[in-house]
């Protein structure tokens, strides 16, 4: 099949691009570069001529060129993974953050319309869109109210209702996928990082990791290679739906940090400042839905996956 991936350089987008070059699918990846790196494209480039993967700079947000790559493409299924991703630069900046998420999703769409696009999946935030979850509280199922804090959680709350809008109207199918803390190698551990990343980065240089609050906050973590699987199942399955994807664990910022600093064989301890705003206090999906409709589930342990992020990391620094 064709495919667009949008995002396609970033650092889940880029593994979704890889998985897909693999199984024999034809790839566009477009991306504005802001922080998607070329460098995540190398093994695509390296593997796979260009009859079968092709790269645009692009933003979403300019929506004739946008409409005009994706009309002389003409793809089956988009993957529309561009996002303004950082919670706090949404609470700091929200019209930006609408203006990316939710305009340039709206660009996204209107080219999949005009051009005759089969299906769109689309990643919402499992962490956000439910808000904080009660400490012992079972995880977040999709039949949960949404909640969330935060204008990047309000952001994928909206295009939720906007996809089912184009359903009804255009007759677009799609499936979105609620994606728990995805961590993994390409993940830059010196922009929009998450924590693991972060945390890697400083254990292997000896500086002191930062846990903004008490560290009890708890955390659904999820190794990115299991998020390409689930992507990659949904292109013929969960048509129409909203499904949770994560580990079904949850773990506390205190008990990451000193699994990472066993594995770096680290003995000092982090640094606690004061909680930052807009982020959440504790967060966990269930997963069933995940397991019924895409036959998926994760593969990828935390220990292992957090092992493979430090050796990543290394290698960066070689």
């Amino acid at each position: 099949m064709k495919i667009l991936v949008t995002g396609g350089a970033g650092f889940i987008g880029s593994h979704i691009v890889d998985k897909l070059l693999i199984i024999g699918h034809e790839v566009l990846a477009v991306d504005n570069l802001s922080t998607g790196k070329q460098e995540n494209l190398e093994t695509a480039r390296q593997n796979f001529s260009t009859s079968k993967f092709n790269f645009k700079n692009l933003d979403i947000c300019d929506q004739q060129h946008l409409l005009e790559e994706v009309k002389s493409f003409r793809p089956e299924i988009v993957l529309h993974l561009a996002a303004q991703t950082d919670v706090r630069k949404s609470v700091q900046d929200p019209v930006f953050d609408a203006q990316v998420n939710i305009i340039g999703t709206l660009s996204v769409l209107e080219a999949c319309r005009l051009s005759g696009v089969k299906k769109i999946i689309f990643p919402s935030s499992g962490g956000t869109i439910y808000g904080d979850k009660e400490k012992d509280a079972p995880g977040f199922s999709e039949k949960d109210f949404q909640c969330p804090l935060s204008p990047y959680g309000i952001a994928k709350k909206v295009i939720n209702d906007y996809l089912v809008s184009y359903e009804a109207l255009y007759g677009l199918d799609f499936s979105i996928l609620a994606l728990s803390n995805v961590y993994g190698p390409r993940q830059d551990p010196f922009g929009e990082a998450g924590v693991v990343s972060i945390f890697a980065s400083r254990l292997l240089n000896g500086q002191t990791c930062t846990i903004y609050g008490q560290g009890d906050q708890s955390r659904d973590f999820i190794y990115v290679q299991d998020v390409a699987d689930a992507f990659i199942a949904a292109i013929d399955k969960g048509s129409g739906l909203l499904i949770n994807i994560g580990s079904g664990k949850s773990i506390s910022l205190n008990e990451l940090y000193f699994a990472m600093a066993k594995i770096a064989k680290v003995d000092f301890d982090p640094l606690y400042e004061k909680p930052r705003p807009g982020e959440l206090q504790h967060s966990l999906l269930k997963i069933d839905l995940a397991k019924k409709e895409l036959d998926w589930q994760p593969c990828v342990p935390l220990d292992k996956g957090l092992s493979l992020v430090l050796e990543w990391i290394a290698n960066l620094t070689k």
